[in-house]
């Protein structure tokens, strides 16, 4: 039987802020969960467990109510290079100091 997941308090809080801005998004737009539920292809209770942030829902249902409200956009964008700061300095920080051609010097082509 497989270990039980407990994720960090971090990544716990963080689930937690996502499903109570959904179930804010959802509530703004004057949706009934049936109505978003069925727009996600999930069920009421799935959904009602997204807007608490339910660690054991995969993220392919969290990807449906976003879409569902209009607000998958920004999850495309959350791992973008683009914003990776560290991974950008990183790679900075491994870049060579001098670049070479490639072949050995003074060979030459002739046939």
């Amino acid at each position: 039987m497989p270990t039980p997941h407990r994720p960090p308090v971090a990544v716990r809080r963080t689930l937690r802020k996502l499903g109570t801005d959904i179930r804010d998004a959802r509530r703004r737009r004057n949706l009934p969960m049936a109505v978003v539920a069925e727009r996600a292809f999930t069920s009421r209770s799935t959904l009602q467990k997204v807007e608490e942030g339910d660690t054991n829902v995969g993220i392919g249902i969290y990807a449906s109510v976003l879409q569902a409200l209009g607000l998958l956009d920004g999850l495309g964008d959350i791992a973008d290079i683009a914003r990776d700061e560290v991974g950008q300095s990183l790679a900075s920080a491994n870049l060579p100091k001098r670049v070479r051609l490639g072949g050995k010097a003074g060979s030459s082509s002739r046939a």
